[in-house]
């Protein structure tokens, strides 16, 4: 019968006898435990802290007593007296276990913790990052065994670490020797692995104990925009966020005309290449700035984008994107070196992953989408719509989850609209048009007050109200059809028809004026004929890609709809329903995710297992191509109805009754005037 101490840890429930004497840190790793160290045992880091019970512990059959654990030592009291302990925790490669002992690993301190996301559905996210931090001694050459610098390092790595393989590039040589001996044989070592078995390659080194930690960025490359998230390797947190345009919109604003601008022009796709890679080591170094961290401490960058971009951002002439079959050069993830994607700003070792592709048009930003909100493990059916220049668009429950993607155009981002610009500091993004007066009251980004309550000019500042984004566009027309100013076909009434002199007559059309400034020298923000044909072109779109998908699963309904992306959380989902952008459904069956994809890029940069998780994902979704279908056409053309031609929306009637106008380009209109009719329910 053993007498050797009988540990348990917990929350893992792992348990094992170890002789006395044994650290916590020891004992942790024979047995399996996810317990934390960077320095390798030497109480430099603090990331192997525990906290012992205390008592009898009924469940687990034990009593601890108050000496099961070894004395604080000295090198635990210099850690406290310098950085702080909580209160009752230890130092696991410190505290040497002497009797029966129960040990509860906090969050922080374990290999793998999971961060909450902050979303819909607050689901955690397993930090298991491809590139990790390790502190090494290494043994110090010797005549009499003559093997190299990196030969003993991998030694080392094997016996303190376990880490059977490594390779060095050399750019990572060219300083092993250096870093070696200023750290008098002590390293701190950067490795990055993407398969389980795999070897690990070293990304950088420095000399001695470094506290500083990794960084990565989450990239979602967009048609429109491009955002990026530095994220720490660490325990996942988001430390700055930025965005900017893609400057591919100077050859063309939608996906298609940047392939046509490759077709027409020689070495176009390069130079369409070279430009997005600038922006994205632009953007680095600007989140390193904003950060205050060395932007050479950003090691790794995982990337989400549609099949074009990703082309694109790969140095792949996207022509056969263009046309039938809409051939990927691959589908499958990539990982590649960040410096051949000229990210310069980065870590000369950095490392880069780009998630897998659905189809030849629905590519590795509806990957992402799929990782981040999980249709494959919804017990009810759900739309996910994920809106953009380039929509996507998934549909699925346990049984079955189908994909597509719908060419909206850049409408929704406020491009091709007579007053639209980005999501900026002074953009109208919400409106309220009172049905009986038809006056108009919105908000602008960058202000909380509404402009029929005081204080709100002066809030809003010397800029003053500058354009409409998108968001704002989407209400403008909804409202205008709620208050009878645009009738089922999208035709905009005259000021004789619908009672006000805000309409303005445009030739044989209307507008519709939501603020003039031009008396002090600004703008006069209009939604015009142009305007609402734009908005019904860019909703059928999405609205006949989510049918299609439907008719795929044979079924009538959803029940429920996610509107992702980071306009998508901007969208009202009144408003959008309204319009007709989405399939009926209770408005209070439609949320929003924020922005998905890149959440699901986020995810993927924190863990090796999400990105396996995600390549089984793709190839079990069912893809639908929009551009064949002929049943596409047909849902399109119904779906230029505001809300739609055809389908019941009962759902829609009972929260919003829309009136019945009917206009015509000249002027006159059916009972014309003020005359209202509520929809039929």
């Amino acid at each position: 019968m053993t007498h050797d101490p009988l540990v348990i840890f917990t929350p893992s429930g792992k348990r094992g006898r170890v002789p006395a004497g044994t650290t916590v840190l020891t004992a942790a790793r024979r047995l399996g435990v996810d317990l934390d160290s960077v320095c390798g045992g030497r109480g430099i880091c603090s990331k192997c802290q525990v906290s012992p019970g205390k008592g009898q512990f009924s469940k687990h059959g034990v009593t601890v007593a108050e000496d099961a654990l070894s004395e604080i030592n000295a090198v635990e009291e210099r850690y406290d007296r310098i950085r702080g302990l909580k209160p009752g925790r230890r130092l696991g490669c410190q505290a040497q276990i002497c009797s029966d002992v129960v040990l509860d690993v906090p969050p922080e301190s374990q290999v793998h913790r999971q961060v909450v996301r902050k979303s819909a559905d607050a689901r955690p996210i397993v930090m298991d990052p491809a590139t990790r931090k390790y502190f090494v001694t290494v043994p110090e050459p010797d005549m009499h065994e003559p093997k190299g610098d990196l030969e003993r390092l991998a030694e080392a790595l094997r016996g303190q670490w376990r880490i059977e393989k490594i390779d060095a590039a050399p750019p990572v040589l060219a300083k092993l020797q250096q870093a070696l001996r200023k750290g008098n044989w002590e390293v701190m070592v950067a490795l990055h692995h993407e398969t389980e078995d795999g070897v690990q390659s070293i990304i950088d080194l420095w000399p001695g104990f470094r506290a500083e930690p990794l960084w990565g960025l989450a990239i979602d490359l967009g048609s429109t925009t491009i955002a990026a998230h530095l994220t720490s390797l660490e325990d996942g947190h988001v430390e700055a966020s930025a965005g900017v345009m893609n400057p591919q919109i100077r050859f063309g604003e939608d996906l298609m005309s940047r392939v046509s601008y490759s077709m027409m022009n020689e070495g176009g796709a390069a130079e369409m290449t070279a430009s997005v890679r600038a922006a994205i080591d632009d953007l680095a170094r600007e989140l390193a700035t904003e950060a205050g961290i060395d932007a050479r401490d950003i090691v790794e960058t995982v990337f989400v984008c549609n099949p074009v971009m990703h082309h694109l951002l790969l140095g792949i002439d996207p022509v056969e994107l263009g046309q039938a079959p809409f051939a990927l050069a691959t589908s499958d993830a990539v990982a590649l070196p960040a410096r051949d994607l000229d990210l310069r700003a980065l870590n000369p070792g950095a490392q880069s992953y780009v998630l897998p592709c659905i189809a030849g048009h629905v590519g590795a930003d509806a990957a992402a989408v799929a990782l981040s909100e999980r249709p494959d493990q919804s017990d009810d059916l759900v739309l996910i719509v994920d809106v953009g220049t380039n929509a996507e668009i998934l549909l699925g429950d346990r049984a079955r989850v189908l994909a597509c993607s719908s060419p909206t155009g850049p409408a929704f981002e406020g491009a091709q609209i007579s007053s639209g610009q980005r999501a900026a500091p002074g953009a109208i993004e919400a409106i309220r048009i009172d049905p009986a007066t038809k006056a108009p009251r919105f908000r602008v980004i960058g202000c909380d007050l509404w402009s029929d309550e005081g204080g709100f000019w002066d809030a809003v500042g010397p800029g003053g109200v500058t354009g409409i984004c998108g968001s704002g566009i989407i209400e403008a027309v909804a409202e205008m059809r709620i208050a009878g100013l645009v009738d089922a076909k999208g035709l905009i009434g005259s000021a004789e028809q619908t009672g006000t002199d805000r309409m303005i007559a445009e030739g044989r059309t209307h507008a519709y004026m939501i603020h003039d400034g031009s008396g002090a020298g600004g703008p006069r923000i209009t939604v015009t004929q142009g305007d609402i044909r734009a908005i019904q072109l860019a909703k059928s779109a999405l609205y006949a890609g989510a049918r299609l998908l439907m008719d795929e699963r044979e079924v009538e309904a959803v029940d429920r709809v996610v509107l992702a992306g980071a306009f998508g959380a901007h969208i009202s989902p009144k408003h959008a329903l309204v319009l007709g952008m989405i399939p009926d459904v209770a408005v209070e069956k439609v949320t929003s995710a924020g922005n998905a994809a890149g959440t699901g890029a986020r995810i993927a940069l924190c863990s090796l297992a999400a990105r396996r998780e995600a390549e089984t994902l793709v190839r079990e979704i069912t893809k639908v191509e929009t551009a064949i279908e002929p049943r596409f056409q047909e849902h399109f053309v119904a779906a230029n109805a505001i809300p739609h031609a055809t389908a019941a929306f009962a759902g829609l009637r009972a929260a919003q009754p829309l009136p019945e106008p009917s206009f015509n380009q000249a002027g006159g209109g059916e009972g014309g005037g003020r005359r209202r009719r509520r929809a039929r329910d």
